[in-house]
């Protein structure tokens, strides 16, 4: 055998060979997103993860996202996604992201609830429009919207519920769109609002007691999970975390859950979003219709949490700015800092973020509520 004949074996067994017009435009697509969160650092923790999986699930022949009959000899990925499959990784989110939070500012703040079910409007209407194309059952539409709300782990949630086919390009959209809140939101931002309005400096918040701080998750978690019993899951572990954080007596937990936890979690989570992002899967006419109705939906959420923001701006004579309404998106902590940045950027004296996290929280618990109501009434 010479060496002509080795080389031209090589090559028909390596991946090279197997490589399709639709693996190079997912795998270029990879590299501007690993690009994105590189150099201009767009949610690193979110879009690198993603985008890296995206590249080693379309580099052909390697099957990392084969599905076996036997689980255990699936590839890797594979076996990784059924802990989004299950939802056992959103579960685990939002235990995380609850011993991370704190709820004092909408304590604080109450009316931050109304600009959190402004922000909802972009989930209706995305809802409205999917229905009326032929693609899509009602059930579809309704696990499609939720991307607007820019919630990744309930979006998953609802799409194992009422979509599960749907589960990988649903998910993908809307951790991609998480991750590119500082891209997407501001030319919103500015678009509904004055430079005026942008400049608005707010007063300082309440201090908030530990009692009601402790007393909070307990009491929501009671209603919310009584009035909406399918997503108990969701806002049953977040309160959980919450609970952690406030009580003061499981510092452990608290800490584990905030740390070690999310880090783990976040990087299986993201690495098999991104891997669901395979060339014959996503460049599909379906596929690119729910990546553009997610588009959509989180743009008119934020448009409408900022037009709430704004009427409250006008009916309590300039005393709310309007650009905390965009964190009502429900992307902890992301769209607040967006928020706070594009607030600092009117005027460098504003600081905006603790007032943004009333509406951001609110937000997560919003985007939960119509989920669960979605599935009461597909499911």
């Amino acid at each position: 055998m010479n060496f002509t004949d080795i080389l031209h074996g090589t090559v028909q067994a390596s991946g090279l060979a197997a490589m399709e017009p639709a693996h190079a435009v997912m795998i270029l697509i990879s590299f501007v997103l690993m690009y994105l969160a590189i150099v201009k650092k767009f949610e690193p923790l979110l879009l690198l993860p993603i985008a890296f999986g995206m590249l080693l699930a379309n580099i052909p022949m390697a099957g990392l996202m084969y599905e076996a009959e036997v689980w255990y000899e699936s590839g890797i990925l594979q076996i990784l996604y059924f802990g989004v499959k299950s939802t056992l990784f959103p579960c685990l989110i939002f235990l995380c992201i609850g011993a991370m939070t704190d709820f004092g500012p909408m304590i604080a703040n109450p009316s931050s609830v109304l600009l959190a079910v402004g922000a909802q409007i972009g989930i209706y209407v995305t809802f409205i429009s999917a229905n009326m194309m032929p693609f899509f059952s009602p059930e579809e539409a309704a696990a499609i919207a939720i991307i607007g709300s820019s919630d990744g782990p309930t979006a998953i949630y609802i799409a194992t519920k009422l979509a599960p086919h749907l589960l990988a390009p649903i998910a993908l959209a809307a951790y991609s769109y998480m991750a590119l809140i500082p891209l997407i939101q501001p030319p919103v931002m500015k678009l509904c609002t004055t430079k005026k309005e942008r400049e608005t400096k707010m007063e300082q918040l309440r201090h908030v007691s530990k009692a009601e701080k402790i007393c909070f998750p307990i009491i929501v978690t009671a209603l919310c999970c009584i009035m909406l019993p399918p997503v108990t899951p969701l806002i049953g572990m977040f309160m959980l975390g919450n609970l952690f954080k406030e009580s003061g007596v499981v510092d452990r937990l608290s800490d584990t859950a905030q740390n070690a936890l999310c880090n783990i979690v976040t990087i299986l989570l993201a690495l098999t979003v991104g891997a669901t992002a395979s060339g014959e899967l996503f460049l599909r006419v379906e596929t690119l219709v729910i990546i553009g109705l997610g588009l959509a939906a989180f743009s008119v959420s934020t448009a409408a949490g900022v037009l709430t923001g704004k009427l409250m701006y006008y009916i309590t004579g300039g005393k709310v700015n309007p650009l905390i309404g965009a964190a009502a998106v429900s992307a902890i902590p992301m769209a607040a800092r967006v928020a706070q940045a594009e607030g600092r950027k009117a005027n460098p004296s504003n600081f905006l973020l603790m007032h943004a996290m009333g509406p951001n929280v609110a937000g997560v618990l919003a985007s939960a509520a119509v989920a669960g109501l979605f599935i009461l009434l597909f499911s």
